[in-house]
């Protein structure tokens, strides 16, 4: 008999429930969200176990790399696709999340999310903590720029080298105020030491990728878009096809079809939000900054001239993404021409 598992997991304890396949529960147990409590559990001889459903989230890789280095068949489900079934519950509690986990498991009523490798999540990690300083940095230099205003001194177009000293130029005579933005420009001084620290590593690990840098001979495709592609998309054997990746980072329009009535929406944004920033981010480098033309650039500018610049770099960034793919699985490098580019 087969048997099929669904585990609600937080930060302290985990619901887990096993149903049969004839959707009896045959145990329901609270254990600590540790992976050897939970294989103190899912281990018992007494169980067949053709399927193991998680939730994506926080502890979700930890447990699932550990479950599934012990043989089990463990699935890490899409959140909002988890999401959408288990709200049919009137009463929202840990103990029926893992009940309808694990009947979601039985009928095959799941979306599987990929679990990145270690490398990956690690990697994924410095792109993380460096956009996090540099939001930082960023939110403070804002701050300085605003309050310093509110007295009529104005900062005015600084490059960040430059900041600090027109920051101590503006307050050379008020020792009031010195006082008090001090402290903000030692911590900002910190934080972009440390940005740098990180983007060098960052700039350490591409220069050592062969696959990054072929993605950076892409107009537009910088070290830290290759980087994230690089990290994001992990394993490229997963998409079906290279096309498949654009709806993976939400870049294709949603669909509302009902009777007589069919419409194209926006884009659906679902999928991961930093990759989807740095696909538009290339884009519109493509299209404003870089110089050199190419049959990809012309392709894009010539939607911009029929439905606008706005649309022309989310289609860019699409098709960027399917792109990218193409080259990471044929090992090869941006053609420049089409006679001589890929489809």
């Amino acid at each position: 008999m087969d048997h099929f598992a669904g585990l609600d997991v937080s930060v302290k304890e985990t619901s887990v429930c096993i149903v049969d396949d004839a959707g009896k529960i045959v145990r329901e147990v609270k254990v600590a969200s540790e992976p050897e409590a939970l294989l103190a559990v899912l281990t018992d001889p007494a169980y067949h176990f053709k399927r193991i459903g998680l939730e994506a989230g926080p502890l979700s890789q930890w447990l699932f790399s550990a479950l599934a280095e012990a043989g089990l068949p463990v699935i890490c489900v899409e959140t909002r696709h988890m999401r959408a079934v288990l709200k049919a519950q009137i009463n929202k509690t840990d103990r029926n999340d893992a009940r309808g986990i694990a009947q979601m498991m039985r009928a095959g009523l799941y979306r599987p999310v990929h679990v990145k490798t270690l490398r990956s999540q690690k990697l994924r990690m410095l792109l993380t903590h460096r956009k996090l300083l540099q939001s930082k940095a960023i939110a403070i230099e804002n701050d300085l720029r605003a309050t310093l205003r509110n007295f009529g001194l104005k900062v005015g177009m600084v490059g960040t080298v430059k900041f600090e000293t027109r920051i101590k130029e503006l307050i050379e005579n008020l020792p009031d105020l010195a006082v008090l933005v001090e402290p903000l420009l030692i911590v900002r001084r910190v934080l972009r030491e440390q940005i740098d620290i990180l983007h060098r590593r960052l700039l350490a690990v591409v220069r050592d990728d062969d696959v990054c840098r072929r993605l950076m001979t892409i107009p537009g495709v910088g070290p830290v878009v290759a980087l994230t592609y690089r990290v994001t998309v992990d394993v490229p054997a997963r998409f079906k096809n290279s096309k498949a990746v654009g709806a993976v980072f939400g870049l294709t329009p949603t669909r509302y079809q009902s009777g007589e009535s069919d419409r194209a929406g926006r884009i659906s944004r679902c999928g991961d939000e930093m990759m989807r920033f740095m696909l538009y981010e290339a884009a519109q480098s493509m299209l404003v900054v870089s110089t050199k033309w190419s049959w990809l650039k012309a392709w894009a500018m010539k939607i911009a001239k029929s439905r606008g610049m706005k649309k022309a770099i989310v289609a860019l960034a699409r098709r960027l993404a399917v792109i990218m793919h193409r080259i990471w699985i044929d090992g090869t490098e941006f053609r420049w021409t089409k006679d001589v580019a890929a489809a």
